[in-house]
């Protein structure tokens, strides 16, 4: 946790706060806070991530779509399900837009969006996303692929299959 700290502060002085590599040092302090169980630190940071994010490189590029996703997760492992659904949602909409919605980045994100649904006590939703989403994973990603199994056993153990 420390080294991400200097390693942040160094790179704020260096390049500045809002260069990409700045901005990923942050989002490695936030991995690293929530890892250790400091979510509202993590929070604060995922938070002036996607700031920085959406300023430098705009609200459609990846890595601003995966800044979204990153607090959505923090929102999750605090239990502020509305929040994280919210992030979740946009970093969806977001991939589909970008990647397509096909695209195993997008697939991927949507396994995430459909865990916080049953979470969040949105069974349907969550059994409803997880079967579109295990239905293009087999559709367009090789077979036996890992995405495609862990959407099965999610699907499997949310709804029976």
């Amino acid at each position: 946790m420390r080294l991400y700290q200097q390693t942040l502060a160094d790179r704020e002085r260096i390049w500045g706060p809002q260069h990409p590599e700045t901005t990923t040092t942050r989002e490695k302090l936030a991995d690293a806070a929530i890892a250790d169980g400091r979510v509202k630190e993590a929070i604060r940071h995922y938070k002036r991530a996607l700031s920085d994010r959406e300023e430098v490189l705009g609200p459609d590029h990846p890595d601003t779509i995966a800044a979204r996703g990153n607090l959505g997760y923090a929102y999750h492992a605090a239990g502020r399900m509305a929040s994280a659904l919210q992030f979740y949602e946009q970093a969806c909409a977001g991939y589909e837009r970008v990647l397509g919605a096909d695209h195993p980045g997008t697939l991927a994100r949507r396994a995430n969006l459909a865990h916080a649904y049953y979470t969040a006590g949105r069974l349907s939703d969550a059994t409803a996303l997880l079967r579109d989403t295990a239905a293009r994973c087999e559709r367009v990603l090789p077979r036996g692929d890992r995405l495609t199994r862990s959407v099965q056993e999610s699907l499997t153990n949310i709804a029976g299959g």
